[in-house]
């Protein structure tokens, strides 16, 4: 394989002209977005170079103590966006399941995954376990903020048809299943598209990342079917875990349907 061609800063300082031309062509539509686009594009760069740095540091270290610190941060910021997500529409139940459902999911999938699947020893190796972990967090918490607002909305939508099946005898299992199962299939349809078209539509970031860095594209392949599978694993356990616990939250110890958060 060839060596990886080293970027020089004039080459990266390039890449910019595409943020130049959208700029331009917004404001030639008048969508008042140069402001956010400015702003989103520094951040990016920002925190993409602090991040670099500080993977440098911990690669060069590799504690297991900094690895898992890393991890709960990555957690703690996915669990702080699906409920800044949600907004006013959550209440303090249903935090506690999100919670419990992003931990418990992706932590389980994350060590099946660098256990069984990868092997890595040792385990807590942060070239391997931070990225992939990130990846697998990070799909979960967009499959997890789907399944939230489906579910949410669903719940207040149809209190009619939730009632009516709780007064012809129905458990809140079984009048809310078809909700329940309805905001499972919305959370999980986004990772199941991307595996349909993955590899002769468009060739994933992990994959091409490898394959630019001088990895064998077969290598690079075995790699990115192993991750989607993790990822999808990772994303089906914890929806399913949220879906799973969430419906509860709008039903008291009565088995009736709650009318305020």
């Amino acid at each position: 394989m060839n060596d990886i061609i080293q970027l020089t800063l004039y080459q990266l300082g390039a890449a910019f002209i595409f943020v130049i031309v959208l700029l331009i062509i917004v404001k030639i539509r008048k969508l008042k977005r140069e402001t956010l686009l400015i702003i989103a594009t520094l951040r990016m760069t920002v925190q993409l170079v602090i991040v670099g740095y500080v993977l440098v540091f911990l690669f060069d270290v590799s504690h297991p103590l900094l690895t898992v610190l890393v991890i709960l941060i990555m957690e703690a910021f996915a669990i702080y966006t699906i409920i800044k997500r949600a907004g006013k529409h959550i209440n303090k139940a249903l935090k506690r399941i999100i919670v419990i459902s992003m931990l418990s999911g992706t932590l389980i999938s994350v060590l099946y995954f660098i256990v069984v699947v990868i092997g890595l020893s040792p385990w807590y190796d942060p070239q391997y376990f931070i990225p992939i972990a990130g990846m697998l967090i990070g799909n979960a918490m967009t499959g997890i903020s789907i399944g939230v607002n489906k579910l949410t909305q669903d719940m207040t939508t149809h209190k009619a048809s939730i009632e009516n099946a709780l007064m012809l005898g129905a458990t809140p299992k079984k009048a809310s299943k078809h909700l329940v199962d309805q905001a499972f299939d919305a959370a999980i349809i986004p990772t199941i598209n991307s595996m349909l078209g993955m590899g002769i539509i468009f060739l994933p970031g992990m994959m091409t990342g490898q394959i630019l860095s001088g990895v064998s594209p077969l290598t690079a392949i075995e790699y990115q079917i192993a991750i989607m599978l993790g990822i999808l694993g990772s994303v089906s356990l914890t929806v399913l875990l949220f879906v799973q616990l969430g419906y509860k939250t709008y039903f008291n110890d009565q088995a009736q349907l709650k009318y305020k958060e």
